[in-house]
């Protein structure tokens, strides 16, 4: 990538990992632009910040500031369509044209990159490692896969660190692109089959991540993965658990809505880690964004920031987000779109609000992961009092014959089961005599919460 190029064109900047770069670059005094599907709450945010984005993908509304390919670096993510026809005029007229990944692994080589893989808990993780440098004053810049709500934004900055913390995506292998000089590795659960194709491949990918650690780096990898790393021979090799490994939990408690541990770490014990957002799966990300840090050896980063920053992490939005929590009553959003993070949310809420009705809307991600894991998604809607399914969010892919919602809702166990088209969503919810409400996925559902929360005041 030149560096004398200091206009940078986005396809695709309403993404929230595309949005943190451009964020980057306008702080660094390049001119932004980028194009977007639609417009949504982010693209109207970062035009107030300085980009320029279009909302079709018409040439013609490429801004003249760059139609030069000597100026301009066009970034692009894997969920552009290939008849994009913006793409087609760059790549036509002779202009660099690279992954959105491309341009984080020249971050990576350029600072201490912190770099948190899995197929889930890498938001929370490298969130909370950010939140914990920035806290402690160390300091860091982030590229975060969700909007951190201590801050507001999903792109922390800050051009006297040395360190980058990343969250570095499987999808279309794009964390080969990085040079970590930490990697954490959460979770290896199958996804993404439709880039992968078997479960072996995907944790190929997975192996070949490790080996791209710099020297004199480390590796942490949560216990009891299907994982078989191959960092070189300088690179120092941990793991982690809430039970066991180098690093883990020691007198965990769980009492009154709080949850608080002892951090055991190779080389000392961090008392009294109290979590910000009492969620068991916390304990397991919070050691792993602890644990990361640690690694960095930077004494700067004293036991107490490690307890003041896990006690004031308020997460990410729409993980876990509680949008209403009133006396016998909850309406919560979270990203869950796989099988595993969705049992682990409704499991959350279970120990939460135990002996409570709850109701779940799932709008299910991707047509090709409601194929590979319907059965899956079933057994973990199943602990629910009642079940809404949306009709599936198609995001990059066309429809495939056979798969709906029905592939999931046939297999649902509990009692109350249906469908709902998203428009009727407000009304079905506010029928539903919840006492918990639960609205869970990686597409739009998110937007009818405001409606949601109203109607059901």
């Amino acid at each position: 990538m030149s560096k004398e190029k200091n206009n940078i064109y986005f396809v695709g900047a309403g993404g929230i990992g595309m949005a943190a770069l451009e964020r980057y670059f306008l702080a660094r005094g390049c001119k932004v632009a980028g194009y977007d599907r639609t417009r949504s709450e982010l693209t109207d945010a970062l035009a107030g910040e300085g980009v320029e984005i279009a909302f079709s993908d018409d040439p013609e509304l490429i801004p003249a500031a760059f139609r030069d390919p000597a100026a301009t670096l066009v970034v692009y993510t894997p969920a552009i369509p290939a008849d994009h026809r913006g793409m087609q005029w760059f790549r036509d007229n002779g202009f660099e044209v690279v992954k959105r990944a491309a341009v984080l692994g020249r971050v990576t080589r350029s600072e201490k990159a912190l770099c948190f893989a899995g197929t889930h808990g890498k938001t929370t993780t490298s969130s909370m490692a950010a939140h914990l440098l920035t806290l402690s004053g160390v300091g860091c810049n982030a590229f975060l896969g969700g909007v951190l709500r201590n801050y507001n934004t999903n792109c922390l900055l800050d051009a006297n660190s040395p360190y980058a913390v990343i969250e570095a995506d499987e999808y279309d292998r794009s964390f080969h692109q990085l040079s970590p000089s930490i990697a954490v590795i959460t979770s290896t659960d199958p996804d993404h089959l439709d880039i992968y194709g078997t479960e072996e491949a995907y944790l190929e990918s997975f192996a070949r991540f490790t080996e791209l650690i710099q020297p004199g780096g480390a590796l942490l990898v949560h216990e009891g993965l299907k994982l078989h790393p191959r960092p070189c021979d300088d690179v120092r090799v941990y793991t982690y658990g809430v039970g066991s490994g180098d690093f883990h939990a020691a007198n965990l408690r769980m009492a009154d809505g709080t949850i608080t541990f002892d951090l055991v770490t190779p080389g000392e014990v961090i008392e009294g880690i109290e979590l910000g957002v009492p969620l068991e799966v916390n304990v397991d990300n919070a050691i792993a964004a602890c644990g990361g840090v640690w690694l960095t050896g930077n004494k700067a980063v004293e036991p107490r920031h490690y307890r003041e920053a896990m006690k004031s992490f308020l997460g990410a939005k729409r993980r876990f987000e509680f949008w209403l929590r009133e006396p016998g009553r909850a309406i919560i959003d979270d990203y869950a779109h796989h099988p595993d993070e969705l049992r682990a949310s409704l499991r959350s809420v279970r120990r939460l609000f135990p002996g409570k009705r709850m109701v779940v809307a799932f709008q299910p991600h991707l047509f090709s992961r409601t194929r590979d894991f319907a059965p899956d998604f079933a057994s973990a809607l199943s602990q629910a009092d009642s079940v809404m399914l949306l009709p599936v969010y198609p995001a990059r892919e066309q429809p495939i014959e056979g798969v709906t919602s029905e592939l999931i809702l046939k297999d649902v166990t509990c009692a109350e089961k249906c469908i709902v088209e998203k428009a009727d969503l407000v009304s079905a919810v506010k029928d539903s005599r919840f006492d918990v409400l639960l609205t869970v996925g990686a597409g739009d559902i998110n937007l009818l919460l405001p409606e949601i929360v109203e109607a059901c005041r």
